[in-house]
């Protein structure tokens, strides 16, 4: 059924292709050409790199379909100190942030939680967002923080995740899931690293979401087409959209419907553990990609 959802989007995209190349369209806006063409292309390339960091974990737990899913926008309540990647464009081309009193990674992330949680209702899924509103919340463990809602929400059985983008350049990893430390992997945890790419378990001696039993999902790093593409008027809402329904279809399929004609995950091998196992070499000089502890 998946793949029959997924068919229709694409005959509409290459019908509406060659209206919107018509020249009986003259009014056509580049927005939607843009959109049309980004759709079209799809968005597995778009996201650039994965991250190549061994994947020491498995996701075995079972998810039921209903299992409520809280999808939260990482670094939501900490600008001004480890507020998240500011992106290429601002960071290396003198670019202008696209919102004030928040840097580009928190705007985007805003953003794609929402797309994320409208196409996930679409599709049936028990999913819904949290945003505290307040950008500056200086203690971790306050109970507005997205650390501390999220942390609840896995204890009451849920599952919690904080949506990101990575850093650009040599700061950054590229696409991948952090699985949670406070429980044990699940097979949603795998469906998001098979999409996206995976890190270690304990990716830099372990940050504070994951601490806290949230997975992490780098999208990818806030550069090149990816950047380019969200900040662009005309591709940005497609690119969004085609993001978030790679993150929803993960999830999906992540979750277990608990019928006896549901094939059995297929597990990728572990990658060698490193040295010590989850987190960079100590003289790596590799930044911690997400969130502050």
């Amino acid at each position: 059924m998946a793949s029959m959802k997924r068919a229709a989007p694409a005959a509409w995209i290459a019908s509406s292709l060659v209206l919107l190349s018509g020249a009986s369209q003259p009014h056509v806006r580049a927005q939607e050409l843009g959109s049309a063409v980004l759709l079209a292309t799809g968005s597995q390339g778009l996201t650039g790199q994965r991250s190549r960091l061994p994947k020491d974990w498995q996701g075995l737990r079972q998810i039921d379909a209903g299992t409520s899913i809280l999808v939260m926008p990482g670094h939501a309540d900490s600008q001004g100190f480890g507020g998240g990647a500011s992106g290429a464009a601002v960071a290396v081309q003198g670019a202008r942030p696209m919102a004030a009193g928040m840097g580009d990674e928190l705007y985007w992330n805003l953003l794609t939680v929402e797309a994320v949680v409208r196409q996930g209702l679409a599709r049936g899924l028990n999913i819904r967002s949290y945003d505290p509103g307040i950008r500056s919340i200086a203690n971790g463990n306050d109970p507005r923080t997205t650390w501390s809602v999220g942390k609840a929400h896995v204890q009451n059985g849920g599952y919690a995740m904080e949506l990101h983008y990575d850093a650009h350049g040599s700061a950054g990893i590229g696409s991948g899931l952090i699985p949670p430390i406070g429980t044990t992997p699940s097979q949603l945890d795998e469906s998001l690293a098979a999409e996206f790419g995976a890190f270690p378990r304990f990716f830099r001696d372990g940050l504070g979401a994951p601490k806290r039993g949230i997975a992490i999902l780098e999208i990818g790093k806030l550069e090149g087409r990816l950047e380019a593409s969200l900040r662009n008027p005309a591709t940005r809402s497609a690119t969004i959209e085609a993001i978030a329904e790679r993150v929803v279809m993960a999830l999906e399929r992540g979750v277990s419907r608990q019928r006896s004609d549901q094939p059995t995950m297929a597990l990728p091998p572990l990658s060698p553990p490193p040295d010590v196992v989850g987190s960079a070499p100590a003289d790596s000089g590799l930044p911690a990609s997400s969130g502050a502890e």
